[in-house]
């Protein structure tokens, strides 16, 4: 489907979801959640999509709400806030459903991070499962700047990610990461040049989805299950997980043939 503010496309079985208001370091108004939510749901519902790239057009990856797109009668901006214990649902509040939308997606992605991202932008960086950055690549978590506690999910991945003490700093001072700290701390998994990004990342996305596709995301339902599970728990969860990896019965077929073979498996998700 067209987008007015996102870029979609498709390189074999990896898709590449880049969000496109670069005058603006793709800071998120309502045309580039509308467009990400979307283009994400086209990448879920499509079987030939088995991993996800998102990144960012020109020098930033996100940089948060655009908070310029809306402002009170008092001349400042408009934070949408939602109320009481339906708040996820509230019409007005979508950085609940921004965190859900990357969490559930059941495909490994991909964040590409060719600049800041900071605010809400960071979020949707930590959101990914992993994350691939240029030598630009830089984080900032900005909320306490604009007198507001993490939201869009900074709160639950930044300490599963770096530890409660580093998410602390970066949240209480608002201090910026570069590339090479962020690959220290675990923010990054790797770091690139600039003018590589997107082509390693593709390549890394690639090296997911060459892999059976029920298999890969049964892998990372476990994972994220499991983050929280007590041990009898994760056993029990790793042994479902099996179970659903297994009902692609000629994937399974393939994967002992590629190995008794020695030659790369070709996968249909069947």
């Amino acid at each position: 489907m067209p987008y007015t503010a996102v870029l979609y496309e498709k390189r074999d079985h990896v898709a590449i979801l880049t969000l496109n208001r670069p005058e603006r370091l793709n800071a998120i108004n309502a045309a580039l959640r509308e467009d990400v939510h979307a283009a994400v749901g086209e990448a879920w519902a499509d079987d030939g999509v088995r991993a996800l790239v998102l990144t960012g057009a020109g020098r930033g990856f996100c940089a948060g709400a655009d908070l310029s797109a809306a402002r009170g009668p008092d001349g400042l901006p408009v934070v949408p806030r939602a109320q009481g214990q339906n708040a996820l649902l509230d019409e007005h509040s979508w950085v609940g459903r921004w965190a859900r939308l990357f969490a559930d997606f059941d495909k490994p992605l991909i964040g590409a991070i060719n600049g800041v991202a900071a605010g809400a932008g960071m979020s949707m960086a930590l959101a990914c499962d992993v994350r691939i950055g240029a030598d630009a690549a830089r984080f900032k978590t900005v909320f306490v700047e604009r007198n507001l506690s993490p939201d869009s999910g900074m709160s639950f991945f930044l300490p599963r990610i770096v530890g409660y003490a580093r998410a602390a700093d970066l949240i209480l001072t608002s201090r910026a990461v570069d590339a090479e700290e962020a690959l220290a701390m675990g923010l990054l998994n790797r770091v690139v040049p600039d003018e590589r990004l997107l082509d390693e990342a593709v390549a890394y996305a690639g090296q997911m989805a060459q892999w059976p596709p029920l298999a890969i995301r049964s892998a990372k339902r476990v994972l994220q299950h499991n983050a929280e599970a007590g041990l009898d728990e994760a056993l029990r969860y790793e042994l479902a997980g099996l179970g659903h990896a297994r009902k692609a019965v000629n994937d399974q077929k393939e994967s002992f043939l590629a190995f008794t073979e020695k030659r790369k498996g070709v996968f249909t998700g069947t």
